[in-house]
């Protein structure tokens, strides 16, 4: 999306495509901090709430979040993965399930921006599988 697509909101209560992202990062951080215990370096929903929904800001808040995952999953064993919990204190599910949840999550709202990229007439890039 080029910078000026940023502000753009398909309707007036919905995100705009800076928050769709930031909301992505904020999901990142929420969900792998709930799965490993590792403490957040940013509040919950705080990324959405920034002031600065540039672009360069957003992908580089975004993509620490994402470098936030990464590292947190490389730390993981198997035996860690396959531990039982209750995703945000209400969901009985393993670590592993829990993290692909996350996953599912970003299928999500990622679908979502492809609308926002047409609508700003931007043919959205090819899926790639493998």
């Amino acid at each position: 999306m080029p910078e000026s697509g940023y502000t753009l909101k398909p309707t007036p209560e919905m995100r705009s495509f800076a928050e769709q992202v930031l909301h992505l990062g904020d999901a990142n951080y929420g969900f792998v901090s709930a799965v490993t215990g590792t403490k957040s370096p940013v509040g919950q929903g705080d990324l959405e709430k920034t002031n600065d929904k540039s672009k360069a800001n957003v992908s580089n808040l975004v993509l620490a979040s994402y470098d936030f995952v990464i590292d947190n999953i490389k730390k993981m064993t198997d035996a860690q993965l396959d531990e039982s919990i209750k995703l945000f204190g209400k969901f009985d599910m393993t670590k592993r399930l829990a993290l692909a949840k996350v996953f599912e999550h970003q299928a999500h709202h990622r679908g979502q921006t492809t609308v926002y990229l047409r609508l700003a007439g931007i043919k959205p890039p090819q899926e790639k599988l493998f």
